[in-house]
């Protein structure tokens, strides 16, 4: 039987290790408080999934696929509820990856859509600038800002909406790729 210093020094190059390494009192560290549902169903902890981020974050730039690792305590290690969180987290991850995807796709599709209608203001505003008379004055006031605003609108969301929900969609794709692992401490 391994001494106590051996055991602290394998913790120590676990945590040390490029990986994601987080102490668990218990398996309900990771989820929510208020569910009561068995680990394959329950919602997960947003302090949990904080300090995913977090840690994922820091680790953003390790040439190799990560491992998330949960240090618990021995007289609390229950095998079979570990393959069920196993399996828990990495369908939420999958999951939620699957949806911030759909999230980047619709989001360049409103996109086209705003610059579809952005460029046939445009036009229409490109046919009536030359017309004379109060009734080709006023669509023209309506298509020309109208143009330009569905332009802006519609580049934004290509551009600087779908940018701005990669880090999500990144950290889901590399979070469910992640191998998860349990140590005892």
């Amino acid at each position: 039987m391994p001494d106590e210093s051996q055991e602290i020094k394998e913790s120590d190059t676990i945590l040390r290790e490029a990986n994601i390494s987080l102490i668990l009192d218990s398996y309900d560290d990771l989820f929510s408080d208020f569910d009561p549902r068995p680990y394959s169903e329950r919602a997960l902890s947003d302090d949990f999934l904080f300090e995913c981020k977090k840690a994922a974050r820091e680790k953003r730039n390790a040439p190799q696929a990560l491992e998330l690792r949960f240090l618990i305590p021995t007289k609390k290690r229950v095998k079979a509820e570990e393959n069920r969180i196993k399996k828990r987290l990495k369908d939420y991850f999958l999951n939620q990856a699957k949806e911030k995807q759909k999230e980047v796709i619709q989001s360049r599709r409103d996109g086209i859509k705003w610059l579809l209608i952005g460029i046939a203001f445009s036009l229409i505003s490109t046919l009536l600038i030359n017309q004379e008379g109060l009734i080709y004055s006023i669509p023209l006031i309506i298509t020309e800002p109208g143009g330009w605003f569905s332009l802006w609108t519609g580049l934004d969301k290509v551009f600087l909406e779908t940018k701005a929900k990669k880090p999500e969609l990144e950290f889901h794709n590399r979070m469910a790729k992640m191998s998860v692992k349990f140590y005892s401490y």
